[in-house]
């Protein structure tokens, strides 16, 4: 990098952390449409080519969003929104990486579970049921896993919190294809699979926190086993 690309650098930085900063004191709030680029650049006593490459790097976050002859406006700055860049790192993640993730699952999920067991209702408990039932009746790995994704997505959402969901909802869709081949590859996986299900929503059925922690640390402790027996064979 020259000197002046390191300096251009530092200066967009600098712009990126002032929109920031703006929007966490308010100035700035979701859904707000941004000044003009000319304006927010003399606003902030900088080069246009620095501010056009700050709004570039907070669009790539989930910060702000660019609509085609309206203007940038602040996201409403979900979780889901703000998440997408860690969702995409997820999706093509192999080796050293696949196996990081699933150890955060394995810390995340647990604790989604325990709370899940006490806030969800029959409803939730039906459509958990349902998704087990086609899971056993999936007729190929994607139509499977599709089915385990929400099952696991019902979880996380009846857990009530929306930052956990959407964090977990990145690990689980974004790992779509690795867990397909692993359905391929390794026999008798789904059987297990649904058995673990299976112990998980007993325990929220029973409502039963410490239950429901237990069986999806279980559940989340073979997947990180496969995802180890992969990183070991790319080595």
């Amino acid at each position: 990098m020259t000197d002046d690309a390191g300096a251009r650098t530092t200066v967009t930085q600098r712009a990126i952390e002032e929109i920031k900063t703006r929007i966490a004191m308010g100035a700035f709030t979701p859904g707000q449409r941004l000044p003009t680029e000319r304006d927010l650049a003399a606003d902030l006593g900088l080069s246009r080519s620095s501010m056009r490459e700050a709004i570039r790097a907070l669009t790539v976050m989930g910060v702000l969003e660019a609509r085609h002859g309206a203007g940038i406006y602040v996201t409403q700055l979900q979780p889901g929104d703000l998440l997408e860049t860690f969702g995409v790192v997820a999706e093509i993640s192999r080796g050293d990486t696949l196996l990081h993730l699933v150890q955060v699952r394995k810390i995340l999920e647990p604790a989604a579970a325990a709370a899940a067991a006490a806030r969800i209702d029959d409803e939730g408990l039906a459509r958990l049921r349902a998704e087990m039932t086609a899971m056993e009746r999936g007729a190929n790995a994607e139509e499977i896993v599709g089915h385990d994704l929400e099952f696991h997505r019902i979880i996380t959402e009846a857990a009530g919190n929306p930052v956990l969901s959407a964090i977990l909802g990145g690990l689980n869709s974004r790992t779509f294809r690795a867990r397909v081949w692993r359905g391929y590859r390794e026999e008798g996986v789904f059987a297990r699979t649904y058995r673990e299900h299976d112990a998980i929503y007993r325990a929220l059925v029973e409502r039963d926190p410490d239950g429901a922690r237990v069986a999806a640390a279980v559940h989340i402790g073979a997947v990180e086993e496969w995802a180890r027996r992969q990183q070991e064979e790319e080595e």
